[in-house]
């Protein structure tokens, strides 16, 4: 059983930054792909970005690349989520997720989920 837990989420301007951060731990964790998806009010639950577990295989929504960067410290257990120049719909909770039989970016990849952190951005 692999338990997440998410960190780093909060209030942003349009243009900044934030990195989230999600510890990882149980289970063999060399096994398991990681990822990011996010919700926003109102809307279904959409896919971020995902890393497996020596980051040679990385996937990003079309509305993040060139913003968003995912990377993971296997040392530390934990994936990071870097977001730059941050837009008014990129609120949302974001949610940590791992799995471990064939990454691809569709939430019913992941078996694991963290409970969310929130990000809010302000125009």
């Amino acid at each position: 059983q692999v338990q997440l837990v998410e960190s780093g989420g909060g209030l942003a301007q349009a243009g900044g930054s934030l990195r989230l951060s999600c510890a990882a731990s149980g289970g063999t964790l060399s096994l398991y792909y990681l990822g990011w998806f996010r919700q926003a009010p109102g809307k279904e639950r959409e896919f971020v970005a995902a890393i497996n577990w020596s980051g040679s295989n990385i996937y990003y929504a079309d509305s993040v690349k060139g913003r968003f960067t995912i990377s993971r410290d296997n040392a530390e257990n934990t994936v990071y989520l870097q977001m730059n120049n941050l837009k008014p719909e990129d609120t949302a909770i974001y949610y940590c997720a791992a799995g471990s039989r064939s990454l691809r970016p569709q939430a019913s990849a992941f078996a694991y989920w963290g409970q969310g952190t929130p990000v809010t951005v302000s125009s």
